[in-house]
């Protein structure tokens, strides 16, 4: 009911959106609009056209290139730059999501356990470290208040400087945005054993490590997946951000770069949704991993 919702909201939303240049087609295949020309139609507002010219409203929904596309369109192109090159036996042709898509996954996958490993490593540290804790958090805090809009370019422009060039810059920008959530999600699961459990491990002569091995890693595993399921898709975005300053022609970067430039709409959404499609695969296995680690541990799924 809600996805049904959403898609009414969608397919209304283009009416507004795509009515003048729908009128502007029709004008030129011979029809008469009220106002006539293009100029006069420029400044009225769309609800007026659409009420004054009810029966020329069918071409918003299947423009070329309209400033907002139709579901059924980004559906067409989700379906022709996957399935049907895939049926073409062009799965992984420049034009096929499935390269632009793999080419943002292996960036995604290595900059997100970059950042995973880090931040375990520094959560770890800040737990048994007070100078740590007073230190690196605000820092990891701070570090998040940068645009990372404003921070690729120049991480990319300072790697290539010192020719360090590829999958590595956009890996280290997704660990830049991966590796916070899962800093503070570590901490607190490291910090989740009651007082009472952290006496008893004293009471039997366990030392540090043994006490983190048997104790505050297992307690942490619920906060470990919660904050890898928010990381893994920051991790995404990462490596489509990366891929916008580097001038890349493959990725999902690349592709709604190039959208962009061309007027591309229909390719722009698209792009959208394999970002998202990608991103929402990407949390469903880790929640399988979770339900796996979790429910082998004994602990509630």
């Amino acid at each position: 009911m809600i996805v049904g919702v959403i898609v009414a909201i969608w397919y209304a939303a283009c009416l507004p959106m795509n009515v003048k240049e729908s009128l502007n087609q029709a004008e030129r295949a011979g029809a008469v609009i009220v106002p006539e020309g293009g100029q006069a139609r420029r400044d009225a507002s769309p609800w007026v056209l659409m009420a004054q010219n009810p029966g020329h409203l069918g071409g918003v929904w299947s423009q070329d290139r309209p400033r907002l596309p139709a579901p059924h369109q980004v559906a067409v192109e989700l379906y022709e730059t996957t399935v049907g090159m895939a049926l073409a036996g062009r799965a992984f042709s420049n034009r096929s999501l499935f390269t632009h898509a793999w080419v943002t996954l292996s960036a995604t996958l290595l900059g997100f356990g970059i950042g995973t490993a880090l931040g375990i490593l520094l959560a770890v540290g800040i737990v048994h470290n007070r100078a740590m804790d007073m230190s690196v958090m605000p820092w990891a805090i701070a570090s998040q208040t940068i645009p990372i809009l404003a921070l690729a370019p120049m991480i990319i422009v300072v790697l290539n400087s010192v020719g360090i060039s590829g999958l590595l810059p956009k890996a280290l920008i997704s660990a830049y945005l991966s590796f916070f959530p899962v800093v503070v999600g570590m901490v607190k699961g490291l910090r989740a054993p009651e007082a009472a459990q952290l006496d008893l491990l004293r009471t039997y002569s366990a030392t540090r490590a043994e006490t983190l091995w048997k104790l505050r890693l297992p307690a942490s595993m619920p906060y470990l997946f919660a904050s890898l399921k928010v990381g893994v898709a920051a991790s995404l975005v990462g490596a489509i951000v990366a891929e916008l300053p580097t001038g890349a022609v493959a990725g999902l970067g690349a592709r709604l770069l190039a959208g962009s430039y061309y007027g591309q709409t229909v390719q722009i959404w698209s792009a959208l949704f394999a970002a998202a499609l990608l991103a929402a695969a990407l949390v469903g296995l880790i929640a399988l991993a979770q339900r796996l680690v979790l429910g082998r541990m004994g602990m509630a799924r």
